[in-house]
């Protein structure tokens, strides 16, 4: 038994979804019984927001959810009849029939648990079944979604509950050291670690959602990345590198355009005004990056990046909290991009930092500013100077 899913450009058409079926009934013909996990058809999601924006810029989260839900079920349904039609025992579910329970956060809600006695039972008798991705429900039984990219979530979610392996198929072939659609020379990795992949997922790199990575790691599930449209292998998510691999510096660079650079200066110097405002933003479920707080003899200035949306948002929610405050200003630029490099090797090799900053400083990289961890390093560039900044670093560590 394994788990299987597969994005929205391998079922975009009928052809498609033909080809991911025959996919499965080869492997069903080897004795497999497969839950089959899927997005919906090609840019069906984006068309669903917007035909919602039409009739309001702020759809109700809600109602939005009701819309987007219906993606997942039409690709379920047409790649169960797909491969009835071949022969294969096949059965489709959506998130409210295997009672997938998630938070209440409408458009970004979190899996809390699953029931899949179900699956169970129907896989004694059928050989696949077909579920919906990206949906959820809460405990009242309102329809949810996990965000962006939800159904990788779904997918590892269920062979983590199910105990069994993964296979992630989209339109490339595994993970690269950096994305293989701006540089065409990018490296394919035979495996990455948790950590790295975490880490590249969270800076930009969209083969896989955070979120699956994080729920791979905590349950220790076997992910493989693949595509759809080949037979060459993937790339596969591993705990620690093999005692054979030799251990890169750094595994991949990654580049995220969906930023907001947010500056408020001449705040006073107040420890609970300063946690107001990130408490309020957090209240609002505005996603915070890169942080830096200056303090002078009498004022605070303070920097951070936000995942990108509505600019107007995030200075409603700080100027609530700064109301009663005067003399500061608040600016924000959607010019930016950040760019990173993530290795586990830099947890044991010296100068990884010189080494970075040194090849941006000879291609003139202007930094806006800085964050690192253990095994990364990250910048904020100006979004014109992002691609000169990421092929510097795809030469210096040879990527």
């Amino acid at each position: 038994m394994l788990v299987q899913k597969y994005g929205g450009s391998s079922v975009a058409t009928l052809e498609r979804i033909a080809n991911v079926a025959n996919r499965i009934k080869a492997r069903v013909d080897t004795g497999e019984k497969i839950i089959v996990v899927v997005s919906a058809m090609g840019e069906t999601t984006n068309k669903l927001i917007s035909v919602a924006k039409k009739i309001s810029d702020d759809p109700d989260p809600r109602e939005l959810d009701m819309l987007l839900a219906t993606g997942e079920q039409k690709s379920a349904a047409l790649l169960s009849m797909m491969l009835l039609k071949m022969g294969v025992k096949a059965v489709s579910y959506n998130a409210f029939q295997l009672n997938i329970l998630t938070t209440d956060n409408h458009t970004d809600a979190r899996i809390m648990d699953m029931n899949l006695e179900k699956v169970k039972k129907e896989l004694l008798d059928k050989d696949v079944i077909v579920v919906t991705g990206f949906q959820g429900i809460t405990p009242e039984g309102n329809l949810t979604t996990l965000g962006r990219g939800g159904s990788d979530t779904s997918a590892v979610a269920i062979a983590a509950k199910l105990g069994t392996r993964c296979e992630i198929y989209s339109d490339v072939a595994g993970i690269y050291t950096t994305d293989p659609k701006f540089y065409s020379k990018a490296k394919k990795l035979e495996y990455i670690t948790y950590d790295e992949m975490l880490e590249l997922a969270a800076q930009g790199s969209r083969v896989l959602h955070s979120r699956a990575v994080e729920i791979a790691k905590k349950y220790n599930v076997e992910v493989v990345c693949l595509s759809s449209f080949s037979d060459e292998g993937g790339t596969t998510i591993v705990n620690t590198l093999p005692e054979w691999l030799e251990q890169p510096v750094v595994t991949g660079v990654a580049m995220d355009s969906n930023q907001i650079k947010i500056t408020i200066n001449n705040i006073p110097n107040n420890v609970d005004l300063i946690s107001g405002i990130f408490n309020a933003v957090a209240e609002a479920r505005i996603n915070i990056d890169m942080i830096s707080i200056v303090n002078d003899n009498s004022h605070t200035h303070i920097t951070f990046t936000a995942v990108a949306g509505n600019p107007d948002r995030v200075e409603e929610v700080i100027k609530t909290v700064l109301k009663d405050e005067k003399g500061w200003k608040i600016t924000a630029d959607t010019n930016v991009t950040k760019v990173s490099a993530i290795g586990v090797g830099m947890r044991s090799n010296s100068g990884v930092a010189s080494r970075f900053f040194s090849a941006l400083q000879r291609e003139g990289i202007r930094i806006i500013a800085t964050t690192t961890s253990e095994i990364k390093i990250s910048v904020l560039v100006p979004k014109e100077e992002s691609g000169r900044a990421l092929k510097a670093l795809i030469d210096e560590f040879e990527l």
